[in-house]
């Protein structure tokens, strides 16, 4: 429980910025052209609000509603999700988003866009000049990686080190070196201490990489026990650290990486139960070991808890391999952080035509997904990081073209300023009412699935 009111409340406090300066870039570009802002909100407030009150020289009302799924700023004389069609029956007033210029219409409807844009490169350049960057080249995972069947027939090999493609080198073993990987002709590697290279086809599966069970690449984990807990299944069944998994469940293991899997195998298995009987079949099962400095390969049998867990860890390599660090002076920053941002944009575009397939949409994630994302304690390291990755993605989101975002109105005032023809009101209200139907579609998908993910039927 506490580390869902951790992650709560970092998710909750991300989100709350980020709509805030979001609706604060459509209220500065208004109230510099002279439009009046009738409401500035974070969170909805249908039937109520948790407060309000109202200023008595701009007559705008802030406040705070009660459903926090984002936030608005209620701008005079514009079709928005409010749907005011009264207002807009009436005479035209100077103070109103409609009697201005289209150019200014279009930075007050851009506005939100751009203040999260340039806030997440600023944070990300903040970021590094305060902390730094601190990483892991994949080319020191000197363990080298595991890989799947599909990978094996590419022929990569368990313990390859990973040093780059015809693109450059692997900078970190995260999505962008899979992305690289996807797109490139040829892959670099070290093999048993000799550097050579693999064909690659060029036209891989990127969501399909990830998706695999295992995935198509990971970190290769040895098969030695680091620690085991006193009184714990492990223990009871003699192993102790030191000691080298060989065999799980009759199945060979050659690293923690392939322990993994058996056990989610397992886990399958286990869910699928129907019966005690059937579910303790599974959780009584064999461990073959060998201890630390012999060759005789021990057998026992292990009653696994519930959950599946025996009460020991494996050696993790990661935290003696050699880290590289890079210091960001004020100035640097700036440059280095925009270039960061950009990537980060960049993969995620790049990322969402696989919204567009079947697997895709089931990868789609809510505010569970969303939430999950930060850690587990309080690190404002991290959460800055997540908080500039929602800003890139919010400023994307919102920048389609989708009536009802503000790439909607965007699009319309494109075609007013090209056309010199205004859409009518009936028009526009009909397309908000369109992109609201598709926006809370692809609402209730995303959180859809983080529930069935949650109930493990996704």
């Amino acid at each position: 429980m506490e580390i869902f009111l951790i992650k709560l409340l970092q998710f909750m406090l991300a989100i709350s910025i980020l709509v805030l300066l979001h609706e604060g870039g459509h209220f500065f570009f208004a109230r510099l052209f002279g439009v009046r802002v009738e409401k500035f909100y974070l969170f909805f407030d249908p039937w109520f609000h948790l407060f309000e009150f109202k200023s008595k020289k701009s007559g705008t009302a802030y406040g705070m509603g009660w459903l926090p799924f984002g936030g608005y700023c209620k701008i005079s004389g514009m079709i928005d999700e409010s749907f005011d069609t009264e207002q807009m029956a009436q005479p035209v007033q100077p103070w109103e988003f409609r009697a201005k210029p289209a150019w200014q219409r279009l930075l007050i409807m851009l506005g939100g866009v751009l203040v999260n844009f340039f806030l997440a490169l600023f944070i990300y350049s903040m970021v590094l000049f305060h902390w730094g960057d601190t990483y892991v080249k994949v080319k020191d995972m000197t363990g080298g990686m595991k890989f799947n069947t599909e990978a094996k027939a590419l022929g990569f090999e368990d313990g390859d080190i990973l040093l780059g493609t015809e693109k450059g080198e692997f900078k970190t073993f995260d999505a962008d070196m899979f992305r690289d990987l996807a797109t490139a002709q040829r892959v670099d590697l070290m093999r048993q201490g000799k550097k050579m290279s693999l064909a690659l086809p060029g036209n891989l599966d990127l969501l399909s990489m990830f998706k695999s069970s295992p995935p198509f690449a990971m970190i290769l984990i040895p098969n030695v026990i680091d620690s085991v807990m006193p009184n714990t299944p492990a223990a009871k069944a003699g192993l102790q650290a030191g000691d080298k998994i060989v065999a799980f469940a009759g199945k060979p293991i050659a690293s923690q990486n392939d322990f993994n899997y058996e056990k989610a195998r397992m886990g399958d298995i286990l869910a699928a139960a129907t019966t005690k009987a059937d579910s303790a079949k599974v959780l009584n099962t064999s461990i073959s070991f060998v201890h630390q400095g012999d060759s005789v390969v021990n057998t026992a049998q292990v009653q696994l808890a519930a959950d599946l867990t025996m009460g020991m860890a494996f050696n993790n390599p990661l935290p003696n391999y050699k880290q590289t660090h890079v210091e960001y002076g004020f100035f640097e920053s700036f440059p280095a952080g925009a270039a960061y941002g950009m990537k980060v944009l960049k993969g995620y575009v790049g990322d969402m035509k696989y919204l567009f397939s079947a697997d895709g949409a089931k990868s789609l994630g809510g505010f569970g997904a969303i939430g999950s994302l930060f850690p587990a304690t309080w690190d404002w390291h991290m959460f800055w990081l997540m908080t500039a990755f929602l800003s890139i993605v919010l400023a994307f989101m919102n920048i389609l073209p989708i009536p009802v975002l503000d790439g909607g109105h965007v699009l319309f005032l494109l075609y007013e300023m090209i056309t010199r023809r205004t859409p009518s009101e009936k028009f526009m209200v009909r397309a908000e009412y369109i992109g609201l139907a598709l926006l809370i579609g692809l609402m209730v998908l995303a959180n859809l699935n983080d529930v069935l993910r949650a109930i493990g039927y996704l």
